[in-house]
């Protein structure tokens, strides 16, 4: 009986130690997977020129801001993430607006600085590669870096600043970018229909289409009283 036992404790530990080798295995395998896709698309990303040098003399700080920076996107496209030149690396962040730019300090990661004249705007939103916040809880500036325009998130310690980022950003460059125009929730617009190079429906349009606009003896039809303009006293 008591080699019985034995054997069926070991076989118990073998069990377990089986189970463990193999979640090591396919947690490393993940880990290897996410890291060789990581070096694809900036193999991808290979293209995108080099980021610009930081002026000796940036000037006076507009604004001044501490937080965590959240990573970078192509431009009004919150997944589709730019890790070329460390770009998609999250850490902490802080940053300093000039007349000479915006520059980027990042402890444990690389910096960067985006001159003036590539600063093309700045919005509030809720999320950026992979990031979800609340509802304007992320500060987003969008700046162009050789052909491509990118988007990126930050958050401050003080989310309340950054509506005053936004303002600042915005008459610097004269207004946010049209690449973020668009709208990813809600009812489109006119503006947003034409942005997608559609044409708004109008009762030509719908008459063209084979419906008839309704008139108010179609309203009468339904049972309902067409509104009339109210006469005056």
């Amino acid at each position: 009986m008591t080699f019985l036992a034995a054997d069926e404790g070991t076989s118990d530990w073998a069990a377990r130690t089986g189970w463990v080798v193999g979640l090591l295995l396919i947690v490393v395998l993940l880990y290897w997977l996410m890291r060789e896709g990581w070096k694809w698309r900036g193999l991808l990303q290979s293209d995108l020129p080099g980021l610009a040098d930081a002026p000796e003399q940036p000037g006076e700080p507009v604004l001044v801001m501490a937080g965590r920076y959240h990573g970078s996107t192509k431009a009004g496209q919150w997944l589709e993430r730019i890790v070329a030149h460390g770009l998609g690396a999250r850490s902490r962040a802080d940053v300093t607006l000039t007349d000479a730019g915006l520059d980027v300090r990042r402890p444990g990661a690389r910096d960067f600085f985006v001159p003036t004249d590539a600063l093309r705007g700045a919005r509030l939103d809720k999320g950026i590669a992979g990031k979800v916040l609340t509802e304007g809880g992320l500060l987003v500036i969008t700046w162009q870096l050789g052909e491509q325009l990118i988007d990126s998130g930050f958050r401050s310690h003080h989310a309340a600043e950054h509506t005053a980022w936004v303002a600042a950003i915005n008459d610097l460059t004269g207004g946010p970018s049209d690449a973020v125009a668009t709208q990813r929730d809600g009812a489109a617009t006119p503006e947003a229909v034409a942005l997608r190079g559609a044409t708004p429906a109008t009762p030509e349009a719908v008459t063209s289409r084979g419906a008839t606009p309704e008139t108010p003896e179609a309203v009468t039809l339904r049972g309902a009283t067409p509104a009339t303009p109210e006469k005056g006293t």
